[in-house]
């Protein structure tokens, strides 16, 4: 008789779960269904927010005067434009800051996406997932005013200047692999590369157009644009930048299909990127 009670007992024990635990899941799998797309998938970082890593600090003329959440800017101001096409208030949006190198290495991410110059390569696809090209910048050639290389009307000639650049930039890799200068020196950050120019222990720099525009007008008067360089053929863009496996790259993609389609990074590289027509176009 004992032997039968503990039998039953036992029954009654394993089909508890079965009852107890199977209500409480099974609202939050329905909470999921269908969220797929919208403002409270299960693929962002926080649902119902959008979560954008940038740069500390944010350079103008992508984010004017450090301030992400201005909407001022190019790449602020394409961000806000994003969000608002996916359905996103703009309070919805929030910025966390990363550093570049902290971007395009591998693991997890504490956001949705990092938007920071980053140029789509497939060295760095192989630890992140990156979004459609939204711009593809052309160079510029810096140099301070009486240099040599103000000259310069060929890649030969550019060759025989003595060249610095940041390290791990796309700008290192123009000079080295599209001029093909050999012995570039390399600094830690782009205030680095501006106090050697500035110091005379370099000639020349290179760096996206945009940003030399600022650069020359506003945090560097001393330095000039010498010449404008075409795209690197190797470099497809700037893209957004992922956890790798993130299941919101195609959503993002179709929203940043649509701000394009709609003019709205034609009307941004007006406003923010377009730089003097009478600089002169070394092209080969």
């Amino acid at each position: 008789m004992i032997r039968k009670i503990l039998l039953v007992l036992l029954i009654c024990l394993l089909a508890l779960p079965l009852f107890a635990g199977g209500k409480s899941e099974e609202p939050t799998e329905t909470k999921t269904v269908g969220m797929e797309g919208t403002i409270n998938d299960p693929g962002l970082f926080q649902p119902g927010k959008l979560t954008v890593a940038t740069g500390e600090p944010a350079y103008p003329p992508w984010m004017m005067d450090d301030d992400p959440a201005a909407g001022i800017g190019f790449e602020n101001g394409m961000i806000y434009a994003l969000a608002e096409k996916l359905g996103f208030d703009r309070d919805d949006v929030v910025w966390v800051r990363q550093t570049f190198d902290q971007g395009i290495a591998p693991g997890e991410k504490d956001y949705d996406f990092n938007i920071q110059q980053f140029s789509v390569t497939e060295e760095r696809a192989e630890f992140v997932d990156f979004s459609d090209v939204y711009y593809r910048p052309e160079k510029a050639v810096i140099t301070i005013p009486g240099s040599d290389i103000i000259t310069a009307k060929t890649f030969e000639d550019l060759k025989k200047a003595k060249w610095g650049a940041t390290i791990g930039t796309a700008d290192l890799s123009y000079i080295e692999n599209i001029l093909g200068v050999k012995d570039v020196a390399v600094f830690n950050d782009v205030a680095g590369t501006f106090q050697a120019l500035l110091a005379g222990q370099i000639d020349a720099t290179c760096i996206e157009l945009p940003t030399a525009l600022f650069i020359t007008f506003v945090q560097v008067p001393d330095a000039i644009i010498s010449a404008v360089l075409p795209t690197d053929p190797n470099d497809l863009g700037h893209g957004l930048i992922f956890e790798k496996g993130s299941s919101i790259v195609g959503w993002i993609n179709e929203g940043l299909e649509a701000i394009i389609a709609d003019g709205v990074i034609a009307d941004l590289t007006k406003e923010y990127l377009i730089g003097d027509e009478s600089i002169q176009v070394i092209s080969k």
